[in-house]
């Protein structure tokens, strides 16, 4: 790298928490522009430039504009693959592809709107007790077929933690804030991998400083 990468996005963001866990475990040294989400600013036209969808994260690397959480973390393990956040074997790289894919499409929706209900209902437009049930519902069902899916493994892929993990955890963070956390983690596995979660270093030096 002939520069420091560039991540715009701000620290409490979950999807840009992934991407700060992976440059902590390569030990890539990065520039970070914030832009907040709670605040509307990936709205703005500065950051449309970028992502015209409003989103974070974006990385500038290597001359290379990279949007979308998992593009950013592909490309990162791509070129700095040690230590190495994807599994050895087919069979464990094809539970990690199918975890992100399942967080992404109807885990995070779930889950923030259990979080946010109770955090920041302004952001998922107001305190909806039948949404907030629906979100549970969801919330459970991917979280049961999470822990099917590691077949009694420590982690989502495997006895070693992968993108998967990076991608559930800051979403579960905020979950583990509110009065439905009890709830949520006495799915069976849930709990125990929550613990091995919280105890990962990369995990805890990324914690978002909430005020």
């Amino acid at each position: 790298m002939t520069q420091k990468p560039v991540l715009y996005g701000f620290d409490a963001s979950t999807y840009v928490r992934t991407v700060r866990m992976v440059l902590a475990d390569k030990g890539i040294a990065y520039d970070q522009v914030p832009v907040n989400v709670l605040a509307g600013e990936p709205r703005q036209p500065e950051h449309l430039a970028r992502h015209p969808f409003g989103k974070v994260p974006v990385m500038d690397i290597d001359g290379l504009r990279i949007r979308e959480t998992d593009a950013i973390c592909r490309y990162l393990e791509d070129i700095a693959p040690e230590p190495s956040l994807t599994p050895a074997d087919p069979k464990g790289r094809a539970r990690m592809n199918e975890a992100i894919g399942l967080i992404d499409s109807y885990g995070y929706g779930a889950l923030v709107g259990v979080a946010g209900y109770h955090l920041f209902p302004d952001f998922i437009g107001g305190q909806n007790e039948n949404a907030r049930k629906a979100a549970l519902e969801a919330s459970e069902k991917l979280l049961k077929l999470l822990m099917d899916n590691k077949n009694g493994a420590t982690w989502l892929a495997g006895d070693s933690p992968t993108l998967a993990d990076y991608f559930l955890g800051p979403i579960m963070f905020y979950v583990s804030l509110t009065p439905d956390a009890d709830h949520v983690l006495s799915l069976p596995g849930v709990a125990d991998w929550w613990e091995a979660m919280k105890a990962h270093d990369t995990f805890a030096k990324t914690e978002p400083d909430l005020g």
